[in-house]
């Protein structure tokens, strides 16, 4: 599978309640269902960490598939957003400061994000009407 099969895939901590809440997120904000999850925890998602570096312990990140580049940290936020349109695509403007700031700010969140929200038991379940955009297997 090549990274350009993977654009608009969100690689996600599925047991963080602050990466399953942005997800439910993104689901609300994605008008055209053009976006697709995978948690981690996932065999899908297993395999998909483990190329792109994560750690699947402690990851400190997700992972975006955007135009042909995983991205991660701050990237991966500002490409996510600018999927939304207005307002949500003005964060694009963040990228004019320099990426050791804007990564220093996310991974200061994301290393404490189970202790300021929360880690669940097991993974989200999506509905029924949100399954078709969740892929959990290793596709063929």
């Amino acid at each position: 599978m090549n990274v350009d099969d993977l654009d608009g895939l969100m690689l996600f901590d599925g047991v963080c309640n602050l990466c399953s809440g942005s997800v439910a997120l993104a689901i609300r904000m994605d008008k055209k269902q053009a976006l697709r999850f995978t948690p981690l925890q996932s065999p899908f998602g297993n395999m998909l960490a483990v190329r792109y570096g994560l750690n699947l312990e402690n990851p400190d990140s997700f992972i975006f598939f955007d135009n042909g580049q995983a991205l991660q940290g701050s990237d991966a936020l500002i490409a996510l957003a600018r999927r939304f349109g207005r307002p949500w695509s003005l964060f694009a403007a963040f990228r004019a400061l320099p990426r050791s700031w804007r990564d220093a700010a996310y991974h200061l969140l994301a290393r404490n994000r189970y202790r300021l929200m929360g880690k669940r038991d097991s993974c989200m379940t999506p509905t029924p009407a949100q399954r078709a955009q969740f892929l959990l297997h290793v596709p063929d």
